[in-house]
């Protein structure tokens, strides 16, 4: 498979990456097949950009940015940051990187210690890595609340006194705090009204203009992903389907499956109408994927080949990467009616 080359300013290089999953049965609970939740994703972040990560539900997008954090180990596969093999550190290189690396959750019900004061929930990286005396702690956490819009008060109250939307500022304010480079963002407006999402989404890009931060912007709201992403990669069953700037995959996507995804964005106008590409059949299961192509058995448009051989990674058009067999290089357009420009 074609792999992204790595460029100088890429921040974080994924390669390869594979986590599989046991299944265990028999009364000595013996592994008898695997869950292949990510198999062989492979992209690239640049420096001070947002990568939105979308697919639908199930399709691997979590389990990509938990792993690269290694809050869960991969089966195979590299992944860098700045120019560090995550995978390789011990515990200590781990722990330093991860000053760097840090995630929003999706849930701001559950991710937050409903036992622990919001001053204590934010400042509690800081003290784990041993910054700051309490004092200067007590100044940045007073700092972070301030950042994200909450009043310096709030930090001595518990979760269960504020809002979904307060609650996910209160995890933005946590994953700031340490200063990192990077952070992965987890589904992180899902849970919220739409008024609050665009609260925290224009937040989001206030905070990475002033401190230059990079994300890896997890979704499956599309519309969501145009707002926010730089470039945009496309996953279906724990592979990567389609990369793009986000200007060439709304307007031109190229691979099937990116082109229902973006039939089914409503428009924002009653006059008009979009044609929807409706995908028959459920998602397989990745216990059990289909050969070849993992997309051939909702494609339309599937051929022989789709079911017989994987379709390479490739890049069909400046800095446009798609898996498909049906895409040729230099392709300017492509549809399901099987049209090419």
């Amino acid at each position: 498979m074609s792999r992204i080359p790595a460029q100088k300013h890429d921040l974080l290089v994924v390669d390869n990456l594979k986590k599989y999953f046991p299944v265990r049965s028999g009364l000595l609970q013996k592994v008898t097949a695997w869950v292949k939740a990510v198999d062989g994703v492979s992209f690239s972040i640049r420096a001070g950009e947002t990568f939105g990560l979308v697919g639908e539900s199930g399709c691997g997008k979590t389990t990509v940015s938990r792993t690269i954090l290694r809050l869960q180990e991969a089966t195979a596969g590299n992944v860098t940051f700045n120019g560090e093999d995550v995978f390789s550190v011990g515990r200590n290189g781990m722990k330093a990187l991860r000053r760097n690396m840090q995630i929003i959750f999706q849930d701001p019900y559950s991710s937050l210690d409903p036992r622990m004061p919001v001053g204590a929930i934010i400042a509690e990286g800081l003290e784990i890595h041993g910054i700051g005396n309490k004092a200067e702690r007590g100044e940045i956490v007073q700092e972070m609340l301030a950042k994200v819009g909450l009043n310096p008060y709030h930090a001595q109250r518990y979760p269960h006194e504020f809002s979904g939307g307060q609650r996910q500022r209160i995890g933005i304010a946590r994953a700031l705090a340490l200063q990192p480079q990077f952070i992965i963002c987890d589904e992180p407006v899902s849970a919220l009204d739409v008024s609050i999402q665009s609260q925290v989404l224009n937040l989001l890009r206030k905070l990475q203009a002033e401190y230059g931060l990079t994300y890896l912007f997890v979704a499956h709201n599309l519309s969501v992903v145009e707002h926010i992403s730089d470039r945009v990669g496309v996953m279906y069953l724990g592979k990567m389907a389609e990369i793009a700037d986000r200007e060439d995959l709304f307007s031109n996507p190229l691979h099937p499956y990116t082109q229902a995804l973006m039939s089914a964005i409503p428009v924002p106008d009653p006059k008009r109408t979009r044609q929807r590409i409706v995908l028959k059949g459920e998602i397989p299961s990745p216990l059990n994927p289909p050969t070849g192509c993992r997309f051939h058995t909702r494609c339309p448009i599937a051929t022989d080949i789709c079911s017989a051989q994987e379709p390479a990674f490739e890049e069909k058009l400046p800095d446009h990467w798609v898996a498909c067999h049906l895409v040729e290089r230099s392709q300017t357009k492509f549809s399901l009616t099987g049209e090419t420009h």
